[in-house]
């Protein structure tokens, strides 16, 4: 069931973004600069949708994106070798675009409607093969997750999370389960697509 809508500035990409995914970017265009820009004095997120047609930059960039995404709050920001800007942002609310525009510069702004947040549930018998999948794989990378991996391995939603963001998944797959709400529900798509 979704939550009110609102507005959200889109930065469409050649991936998928998760609910507590990490991820690094690199700004040069400048409808994306002035959204960084936005967002730092506001303090407020941005949506990644994934593109299905078109590409990231240039003349011919977006065709078409992805309805469902999840807005990226940035973390942390600094200057690549290259001088570009570069940022990290984190995966925070799922989101279903409604209606798109696009600005004078090319930004792309959406009415969304924001998804529920996953429930606090324990993870179901028939899943626990999964949460010994994404330990082996945590112990193996070793990434900001592994700190939290004792806490958070009986979490349905978080299992299910990370494993999106880890697994060798293709984009649409990622989209697939994205767009999933019930977290039991995308952990038997996941058991499925390891099996």
């Amino acid at each position: 069931m979704p939550l009110a809508a609102s507005t959200l500035a889109l930065f469409p990409l050649r991936t998928v973004l998760v609910p507590g995914g990490a991820l690094g970017l690199r700004v040069f265009e400048p409808r994306y600069l002035d959204l960084v820009r936005d967002c730092g004095r506001s303090g407020d997120g941005f949506g990644v949708c994934l593109i299905l047609e078109g590409q990231e930059a240039g003349a011919g960039a977006v065709a078409a994106t992805a309805a469902f995404g999840t807005e990226a709050r940035i973390e942390d920001f600094g200057t690549g070798e290259d001088g570009l800007l570069t940022l990290r942002v984190r995966g925070r609310r799922r989101f279903h675009v409604q209606q798109t525009r696009v600005r004078d510069n090319g930004l792309i702004v959406a009415s969304v409607d924001w998804r529920e947040p996953d429930p606090d549930d324990d993870l179901r018998p028939q899943h626990a093969v999964l949460a010994l999948v994404l330990e082996h794989i945590l112990e193996q990378v070793d990434g900001e997750h592994a700190r939290a991996q004792a806490l958070r391995l009986d979490d349905a939603a978080w299992v299910g999370w990370r494993l999106v963001e880890l697994l060798p998944l293709s984009d649409r797959q990622r989209q697939a389960l994205l767009q999933e709400d019930d977290p039991h529900a995308r952990l038997d798509q996941i058991l499925t697509l390891v099996s």
